[in-house]
């Protein structure tokens, strides 16, 4: 993969297909490559160019120590739509990767022309902000928990109950998620991303096309949540995809990718 240099540090990614670019930008985590299981071959089919990427702190990019914020992981962005002169594109973004994409829509409007955001929200209530504290405590204190038990706890935070009661599904997303966590090379600093307060008011200022789309059975971006960055949102449209968790975009990919090249045809 390539690289670009912005804001200090050195992005991978990679672009593919032909046509209008779509940047799509990954949540904490997970590195660009897992949107190329199923959102980037739909948006080639559909005539778009796609480009994913690695956040800082995984895959090939560079992981600088410390804690980073929101706003290092717009400026990294921002940087990148800048150095390969995408401006201004349709980005889709998905959890972090969708808090990003607002941003970037309220403060640079002449970089993106829409925008669809997977699994969003404007702030954290107390059971959300209680779930990344407790994350940020075991990072801090070093501890690092056995594969296995870190397989079950995902399994229970990113699926919905119908991919739960699958026993062949859920044993091939164990398989996974214990596999990925005994090889997990996220950067400590991911943890510590998030908004700091309640950004619902500033949001009202985003003058381009967005799409909000929420996962039924989301513990991270619940829907409640997602709905308050719809409204907040001028003209921002809501859709809910059903039997869904965090991971919506792999759990039910046809019916995510529909949604979202439906909207980004119209903007």
């Amino acid at each position: 993969m390539p690289f670009v240099s912005t804001n200090g540090i050195r992005l991978s990614y990679q672009r593919a297909g032909r046509g209008e670019p779509v940047l799509l930008i990954m949540g904490s985590g997970a590195a660009g490559h897992v949107w190329t299981m199923y959102q980037t071959p739909a948006l080639q089919q559909a005539g778009y160019e796609t480009i994913v990427f690695d956040n800082r702190g995984i895959g090939a990019s560079d992981a600088p120590e410390g804690k980073y914020s929101l706003a290092d992981m717009v400026a990294d962005t921002r940087g990148l739509i800048e150095a390969l002169q995408l401006g201004p594109c349709r980005i889709v973004g998905t959890s972090m990767g969708a808090m990003i994409a607002q941003e970037l829509a309220l403060d640079c409007p002449h970089l993106v022309r829409s925008a669809v955001l997977l699994a969003t929200r404007a702030r954290s209530d107390t059971t959300r902000r209680a779930l990344q504290v407790a994350e940020q405590v075991v990072r801090e204190s070093g501890i690092r928990l056995p594969p296995k038990y870190e397989a079950a706890r995902t399994v229970l935070e990113m699926l919905s109950p119908a991919t739960l009661d699958d026993d062949a599904s859920v044993a091939s997303w164990l398989e996974i998620f214990e596999l990925t966590a005994g090889n997990d090379t996220t950067a400590e600093g991911q943890a510590w991303v998030s908004h700091t307060g309640d950004r619902r008011e500033a949001l009202r200022g985003i003058t381009v096309p967005c799409r909000a789309i929420a996962f039924a059975d989301d513990l991270i971006c619940p829907p409640h949540l997602v709905a308050e960055v719809a409204d907040a949102i001028p003209g921002c449209d809501l859709m809910e995809i059903p039997d869904s968790g965090h991971l919506g975009n792999l759990e039910r990919p046809d019916a995510v990718n529909a949604a979202i090249i439906e909207f980004l045809d119209k903007y």
